[in-house]
């Protein structure tokens, strides 16, 4: 194959800066995502003209589509081009966010929301292509910025969906989704070149449906455990078919040469303990969205409630997402010197702090953002080491199904700290007037297992391999083929 010698027929490589900011831009949009609903979720079933059994599947729906997308983008974005994937998720999040903008009802909203969820796979696929075209010397730092996406715009939706939700129709809420979902997808197809990294095979359809149904039926007893009854003939149905469910899963991807997830890949001991600790972790950072909006909105009659509104409530979080992007040089510049493993293990012990002094400390508005502070800088720093540790011990053919696998473990987490939070909050109550509200020791009680998972996190991390660089196997530049940026 002949090459041309003239400099305007090679592949200029990207700019480094705007391909990061991009794909950053498209993980808050994504992340906006699963914020988006929240200040209107006690309002739904008068919108809606529906009872509020019916309207939480606005939630639930979103979240089992993401659990399903995320493994299937990414091993779809290994065989057949990350950035066609990416493209079409944000094609999903575009349709979806039409959809809830038009509805008036539940069935189409709760549509609409299926698709919104479905471009949960944007993250991984994101990372994915930073590493095949990124110079290695930028990947880390790149990546500390794509993992903090997905705080920030968990962080920053929920005062933004707040205020847009109190001085404006509902509708608006899924119209903004819209633009934002439309803008970046033009700015990626200007901007992001394809990797031409491919993995190639056949897709595994039989590994996607059973795996799609071991974590539909998982999420939904962990989701729904609390109103149906943890005891229920439902739940522990639900629970028995995720069990049957992972191990046909388990038992087809060993024998398939093309497998969804390469079990044998990520039985490797720093893909297994990274993505353990992600489990965790993924536990400790969501505790702090169940503790903060709620004491901030108590009424002060509690003795411990701030008597604040959701916007306020929006407010107290959103300094802990600008923290996670402010951290991510920092957490790149740890990984560069002293290698992912290091930046996982302060990041878990920073976050352990946060949460301890927030045992005591959940009395005014300054000390519940300083805590907020301190528990989003260390998860910054954690969740920009995760990728890296998944890509520096995985084959360039499978960051997209790795990268996805480990965003999944961490979803996995926040389901765990909602459902086991929503236990703790239901049990540990007090009455005033005639209403039963949770106590101040109910939040006590979450903050310290949200301590004590970050704690494993830091035992787990412990056990990972020595420093390996994740960038040292990539080549400088990947350079997109010609057609891939039209």
């Amino acid at each position: 194959m002949s090459i041309s010698t003239s400099d305007s027929s090679k592949a200029a490589p990207p700019s480094t800066t705007a391909v990061v900011a991009v794909l950053a831009f498209a993980g808050i949009v994504v992340s906006l995502m699963q914020t988006l609903v929240i200040p209107i979720i006690p309002h739904l079933p008068e919108y809606l003209n529906a009872s509020a059994s019916d309207t939480a599947w606005v939630v639930t729906a979103t979240l089992l589509a993401s659990a399903v997308a995320v493994p299937t983008m990414g091993r779809l974005g290994d065989m057949f081009g990350k950035r066609r994937l990416l493209l079409i998720s944000l094609a999903l999040l575009v349709v979806g966010s039409i959809v809830g903008a038009m509805s008036s009802s539940v069935v189409p909203l709760v549509f609409g929301r299926v698709l919104q969820g479905l471009a949960a796979g944007v993250i991984p696929l994101g990372i994915s292509i930073m590493r095949d075209v990124l110079p290695p010397k930028k990947l880390a730092g790149a990546v500390a910025m794509m993992s903090a996406a997905m705080g920030v715009g968990g962080a920053l939706g929920l005062p933004i969906a707040a205020m847009i939700a109190e001085y404006a129709n509902w509708h608006v809420l899924f119209w903004a989704s819209a633009v934002l979902g439309a803008i970046v997808t033009g700015l990626i197809l200007v901007i992001v070149p394809e990797s031409t990294v491919r993995t190639g095979g056949k897709f595994d359809f039989v590994g996607a449906l059973t795996l799609s149904v071991a974590l539909i039926t998982l999420l939904l007893a962990i989701s729904k455990g609390n109103s149906w009854g943890w005891a229920s003939a439902l739940t522990v149905s639900m629970l028995a078919a995720a069990v049957i469910a992972f191990a046909i899963f388990a038992w087809w991807e060993l024998r398939n040469p093309k497998p969804l997830v390469n079990l044998r890949v990520s039985a490797r001991r720093q893909v297994l303990l990274t993505n353990l600790a992600s489990v965790v972790f993924g536990f400790a950072m969501f505790a702090s969205s169940m503790v903060f909006p709620q004491v901030v909105q108590l009424p002060e009659a509690t003795g411990f409630g701030l008597g604040g509104s959701m916007l306020i409530a929006g407010l107290v979080m959103a300094p802990s997402g600008i923290i996670m992007m402010l951290i991510a040089p920092v957490s790149s510049k740890i990984t560069n010197t002293h290698g992912p493993k290091i930046t996982l293990m302060i990041g878990a012990v920073v976050v352990a702090i946060g949460y301890l002094i927030g045992i005591f400390a959940l009395h005014s508005i300054w000390q519940l953002v300083m805590i907020a502070l301190i528990i989003g800088a260390g998860t910054g720093m954690a969740y920009g080491a995760m990728p890296a540790l998944i890509m520096g011990a995985v084959p360039a053919s499978e960051t997209g199904a790795a990268n996805s696998l480990n965003t999944l473990m961490r979803a996995l987490g926040t389901s765990f700290a909602s459902a086991i939070a929503g236990v703790v909050l239901a049990q540990m109550t007090m009455t005033l007037g005639d209403t039963t509200l949770p106590t101040e020791n109910a939040f006590r009680v979450i903050m310290a297992l949200a301590a004590g998972s970050a704690l494993i996190a830091l035992f787990l991390a412990a056990f990972l391999p020595k420093f390996r660089n994740p960038a040292r196997d990539v080549p400088d530049y990947v350079p997109a083929e010609p057609a891939a940026a039209h």
